[in-house]
């Protein structure tokens, strides 16, 4: 496969990477939803070098084990003819608005499982190890888990013959949502309200980081709320609410996981 379009998805991602997470990050200042001690000062300093650590090592490793990601796939897909798509010949807006529901409903699937699946879990715990919860917690995710979800995502953009372009757009809507949906932002009440009818809101997504298990067992949507509705796996609220509510997982509160070496190698300790 040639570079270029390889490279200029990399580009693009990122460049969209720096534009949301700047933006959020000065929206947080502006206007936070919370104040609490693991999100201010010297302990934020470390959440942040951590989480932002995180992301930078999963981004490399990707880029190793799986160079040409998603969008390398969707191109792979195309120059074969593979997938659904492909083979009844849909058009091409039509694929592309399917298969970005599709990516996302596989997504959430994802998400499920990894709460489900011992294995996954002990991969994904990481993510909610952190007792914080702003818009780095929506980029610490285990390099394992990145590079299987990559390989999940790649099955299903071949599996349909995704379009390369709408493969684009979901990845860089997935990213930015994830930084929004974990922000420590204030929206006013209505305008949650209705949002969280069309995306994951930080209000939404903040119940599923709780310490009580049948919170975190909620709202395990990225982009589209849809899926937690239908499933039934959507909770409006916490039961202390957002300024009572805990968040982490209570087994992990006598360490200290904002440390680096600590939240790499948690996946393969015994508890």
């Amino acid at each position: 496969m040639e570079q270029g379009p390889v490279l200029s998805e990399a580009v693009v991602r990122f460049a969209s990477f720096l534009a949301i997470f700047a933006a959020m990050a000065a929206y947080e200042l502006w206007s936070p939803r919370l104040e609490r001690d693991e999100m201010r000062g010297a302990i934020r300093s470390r959440r942040w070098i951590t989480n932002i650590s995180m992301v930078l090592i999963a981004s490399i490793v990707l880029r190793i084990v799986f160079p040409a990601a998603a969008v390398g796939a969707a191109i792979y897909a195309e120059e074969r003819g593979l997938g659904l798509f492909h083979h009844y010949t849909v058009n091409s807006f039509v694929a592309g608005v399917a298969a970005f529901v599709v990516l996302d409903f596989a997504v959430w699937l994802e998400h499920v499982a990894s709460h489900k699946i011992p294995i996954l879990w002990r991969i994904h715990r990481m993510h909610h190890a952190d007792t914080g919860f702003d818009l780095t917690t929506g980029l610490r995710f285990h390099p394992l888990e990145i590079v299987l979800s990559m390989m999940w995502k790649a099955a299903v953009v071949i599996a349909l013959g995704a379009p390369a372009v709408a493969v684009l757009v979901f990845e860089i809507v997935l990213n930015g949502t994830s930084m929004f949906n974990h922000a420590n932002a204030r929206l006013p009440l209505w305008l949650d309200s209705w949002l969280r009818l069309v995306v994951v809101t930080p209000d939404m997504h903040r119940v599923h980081h709780s310490t009580i298990c049948r919170e975190t067992d909620s709202n395990y949507g990225f982009n589209l709320p849809i899926w937690d509705r239908l499933f039934r796996t959507y909770r409006d609220q916490p039961e202390k609410g957002h300024e009572g509510m805990e968040i982490g997982l209570p087994f992990y509160r006598g360490v200290d996981p904002t440390r680096l070496l600590w939240a790499l190698t948690l996946p393969f300790r015994r508890n």
